[in-house]
């Protein structure tokens, strides 16, 4: 570790530019990963040895003129936001995503750092090159020299007879006489340099068509910025003259840009980085578990530590043993299995509890891994309740607040990942005790990432097909039906090889399946879209939504007038009563009784009375079948809506929690359940009604920001339509002009029936929509139907094109892609039954655009917190409606919250993704979620 030793002029302070460091030992070195799991580990290789020969040449004076360290810290960014963004918005905007391979290794080297037993210092909301220049300053005023270790320009600035700069790749020293040699200024010039020639990697404007040179020859007249802005009037040449009064402004924005803080508060005193002696075998432990095995040999040499016989590891094809688990009643017991995931670096965590909805669960228990086969069960509240146990149990179970407090140092440690499957409702259920976790994965969404549509995702699908092992049921333990018990009612001992097993398994996968998220190209999708929403969802489901109970009642009342008013129609026109939520009864009336043509019987003799054969009746103009849907339409919202959501609000926080599912769908859109808030009709206008009861807090209002035609702009750009694209770029409504192409008529002359015609045609074709179908939409012939299909196809021959070559690859290859490459496998794309094949490919057409834009929105989920944040906006995101996400905000900050919202929705797929056609969002402010949408 690090120690205390006081700055003054026999000091001299090491501050590495660790990001640097980062990026030129990735790009210097070809891609290395871990044997035993497949980590992507070539950064985190060239780092250890680049740092480990710095020490070295630094301590045994390899480096000429710069002497040996007394202090040595090595300085990190901390993200790619800092205070630089609130000044220009579009500072670092061009830079691309971190490499998917580079990414996972970041928190490793930070792990590296301190496995040197160097400090590791990044403050948010700065750059490492802002913590360089303060500590740069404060150890210059204590008589302290300085080395920079890195090549960076920006650091030039801050060279002085006291601070220097040292580029390790070429060995060479950067002082003033250096500085001046390569920029033609000294270091007290280069802001000014910097902020008329701009910078384009970090997109820093200056002034356009100056160059180094020029910039050094205008200082060297001039002698600083501003006195060259003030005196462009004395410029002969004409352009130079122009550009520079033309971009004054850019200039001054580019100096504040380029300038480096030299105050940053709040961070360690440099005095803490005193260089303790070195601490062999801590980094040996850490080269060990990396697999550096030439680096590890050096190591041992220098501090002469022998290499120890080799231990076996444990394996996630080990086999599994629940009866070797054990409960943990004592805080040294949990103590040890924290030493132990500190050590492993990895930890899987399951809760158990009393409920599956987790708003409403009570914390039974906690599971913990910390290698394969190294798990435990902490019981917490088993029989608490008085409930029978069926055993005599007297040990005395740990205090939740106790096991909480213990844990929150691992649960929230960077350098340990916490695993679980499903790890949402974990999340979610800890929190509301106060608990949290970071960073996390999630087994569950690793296979739904590698095999969507290929099986299930649940643990124990995932047991048997990746570990072939067969999970404890739950049903074992706890019984069936009405009698099942809850967890908190099953014997500890039980309770233990089920739970331990579940952190056990979940351990292993997580090793099985993070690997190949390398090997097949998925950790992209998984790190920047899947893994940053787990806490996302959380806290969404957290926040609830709040309903107007009143409106919910009122609202209930008017549909059981309207399902009467339906009924009356139904029993008028048969001419007799019947119950119109008796299927048998309806089969009776409709083909016993009126004889009405298209009547089938079903295996068991009833009549079917499904909805495709009433609204075909209701199209041919009967009207019991019409009074029928009519009623069932009013019925289903009455029941699952009015009168449900009353009953779902939770009693303490006085609002309905949904739950998402994130693993469910086969093109990667979330679903919604318990209750499902997705699902409300907005299409009719009793659905719409059914949103007006969603409300804000007193003060507050709703905000609904929507994608416009997402999926018909990315048919567009997927699909290569240059009539969609066109369309879209020119603001022309694409709906009327479908309706003019199929129908023939001019643009200006599409009236509103046609254009809702068309705007059935267009989102149907995107789901392959038959001529069947499309008639029994439209409510026409179905040779009409097929008509307009062909005249569609005619007037657009890239979306057939498209079709035809997305099913051709299906068919090849298994699988689609989205834009940003994840994939939904299409399970019966090759089957020889037309029904079955048909569907498939009707998938296969659609997941690409379906998933691109699920895509979207989840990028866009992840986005808008931090941007509320930086923008200093109090709004929260409570639902996400497949291209619409829902939030809550303060009336008085409403309007700059749609704006931000907005704006990061509308960029969400950047910069992965340069779309053809822009994305527009509607975003607005109301009362209830109606009026807003």
């Amino acid at each position: 570790m690090p120690m205390n030793a006081p700055l003054n002029d026999d000091s001299r302070l090491y501050l590495i530019d660790g990001s640097a460091y980062i990026f030129r030992a990735f790009h210097a070195l070809p891609p290395l990963t871990r044997k035993s799991d497949g980590l992507p580990i070539g950064a985190v290789s060239g780092f250890c040895n680049m740092l480990w020969k710095l020490l070295s040449d630094a301590q045994n004076e390899a480096v000429e003129h710069i002497g040996t360290p007394t202090h040595f810290a090595v300085i990190f960014d901390h993200s790619g936001y800092s205070f630089r963004n609130d000044l220009y918005p579009e500072y670092k905007a061009n830079r691309d995503e971190p490499p998917e391979d580079l990414r996972p290794q970041f928190s490793i080297i930070r792990d590296a750092t301190r496995a040197f037993s160097l400090p590791c210092i990044e403050e948010e909301g700065y750059e490492a090159d802002d913590l360089i220049a303060t500590y740069a300053r404060q150890a210059e005023a204590k008589g302290a020299e300085v080395v920079i270790v890195s090549s960076d320009k920006d650091l030039t600035q801050l060279v002085t007879d006291k601070v220097v700069m040292f580029d390790p790749m070429k060995n060479k020293i950067i002082d003033t006489e250096g500085v001046i040699e390569k920029f033609g200024v000294g270091p007290e010039k280069m802001i000014d340099l910097q902020a008329l020639m701009g910078d384009s990697t970090d997109n820093v404007p200056g002034v356009p068509s100056i160059g180094p040179k020029t910039a050094a020859q205008l200082l060297d007249e001039y002698g600083t910025l501003e006195e060259l802005l003030s005196r462009t009037d004395e410029i002969k040449q004409k352009k130079r003259k122009q550009v520079l009064t033309d971009h004054a402004d850019d200039a001054r924005l580019s100096k504040e840009l380029v300038t480096l803080k030299t105050d940053v508060g709040g961070i360690e005193e440099p005095e803490g980085f005193g260089l303790a002696p070195f601490d062999h075998e801590k980094l040996i432990a850490f080269l060990e578990e990396m697999e550096f095995t030439t680096l590890t040999r050096r190591i041992r040499d220098d501090g002469g530590i022998a290499e120890p016989a080799a231990a076996a590891k444990p394996k996630a094809n080990a086999a599994i043993d629940p009866s070797a688990y054990k409960p943990i009643f004592d805080m040294a017991e949990l103590h040890a299995l924290i030493a132990r995931a500190e050590e492993t670096g990895i930890l899987a965590v399951d809760t158990e509890t009393d409920s599956l909805n987790a708003m409403r669960a009570r914390l039974v228990g906690i599971c913990l891994a910390a290698a394969p086969g190294e798990a435990a069960y902490i019981p917490l509240i088993h029989g608490t309740d008085g409930l029978d146990l069926d055993q005599a149990d007297d040990r005395q179970q740990l205090d939740t607040n106790e096991v909480l407090s213990a844990l929150e140092p691992v649960f929230t440690n960077p350098s340990v990942m916490k695993v679980g499957q499903n790890l949402k409702y974990d999340l979610v259920v800890l929190s509301r005790y106060g608990a949290r976790l970071d960073p996390v994965d999630d087994t569950m969404l690793m296979s739904y990432v590698l095999e969507c549509g290929a099986g299930g995702h649940g643990m124990d699908d995932l047991a048997e097909r990746h570990l072939s092992h067969t999970c404890i049921p739950f049903t074992e333990i706890a019984g069936k039906g009405k009698n099942q018990k809850t967890f908190d009612q099953i014997p500890i001992d039980e309770a233990t090889k089920y739970a331990a097993e579940d952190a056990d398994v979940t351990l292993r996968l997580a090793q099985t399946l993070k690997p190949r998220l390398i090997e097949d190209s998925m950790l992209t999708v998984y790190e920047r879209i899947e893994r940053p929403l787990i806490p996302v969802i959380a806290k969404m489901e957290q926040e609830g939504i709040k309903v107007d109970q009143a409106e919910l009642a009122r609202l209930s009342s008017e549909f059981a007038q309207k399902m009467a008013a339906f009924e009356d129609e139904a029993v008028e026109a048969a001419g007799e009563k019947f119950n119109l939520g008796s299927p048998k009864q309806i089969g009776e009336i409709l083909f016993g009784k009126l004889g009405l043509p298209g009547g089938k019987k079903t295996k068991t003799g009833a009549w079917a009375t499904g909805a495709e054969i009433l609204e075909d009746l209701a199209n041919e103009g009967h009207e019991v079948p019409k009074a029928i849907l009519g009623w069932r339409q009013v019925s289903k919202l009455k029941s699952t809506y009015t009168d449900a959501l009353g009953q779902a609000i939770h009693p303490e926080t006085g609002r309905v929690h949904t739950s998402f599912s994130l693993a469910t769908t086969t093109t990667g859109r979330l679903s919604s359940n318990d209750p499902n808030l997705q699902n409300i009709p907005i299409r009719t206008e009793e659905g719409r009604k059914i949103r007006r009861a969603f409300i804000a807090d007193k003060g507050n209002v709703i905000i609904s920001a929507d994608y416009s035609q997402i999926e018909l702009r990315l048919l567009a750009h997927i699909g290569d339509v240059p009539e969609l694209r066109r369309a879209f770029l020119d603001g022309i409504d694409v709906h009327a002009l479908t309706a003019s192409e199929v129908f023939g008529v001019p643009l200006d002359e599409v009236s509103s029936d046609l254009r809702r015609s068309a705007k059935t045609i267009n989102f149907g074709i995107i789901y392959g929509i038959s001529a069947f179908g499309l008639s029994a939409r439209l409510g026409i012939e179905r040779g009409r139907a097929k008509d307009y299909i062909d005249s569609y196809f005619a007037k657009f021959p890239g979306i057939r094109q498209y079709m035809d070559d997305t099913v051709a690859k299906a068919r090849e290859d298994g699988f689609t892609e989205t834009v940003f490459g994840r994939r939904a496998h299409i399970a019966n794309i090759r089957a020889k039954q037309p029904n079955i094949r048909n569907f498939a490919e009707r998938q296969a057409i659609n997941a690409p655009i379906q998933g691109t834009a699920a895509d979207v929105v989840k990028r866009a989920m992840v986005r808008v917190p931090p941007a509320l944040e930086r923008a200093k906006l109090s709004a929260r995101m409570l639902l996400q409606v497949h291209d619409e996400l829902v939030l809550e905000c303060p009336k008085a900050e409403a309007e700059e919250t749609c704006a931000v919202v907005k704006q990061v929705m509308e960029q969400a797929h950047l910069p992965v993704a340069d779309l053809s056609v822009p994305l527009v969002v509607e975003a607005n402010a109301a009362d209830n979620w109606e009026e807003a949408h």
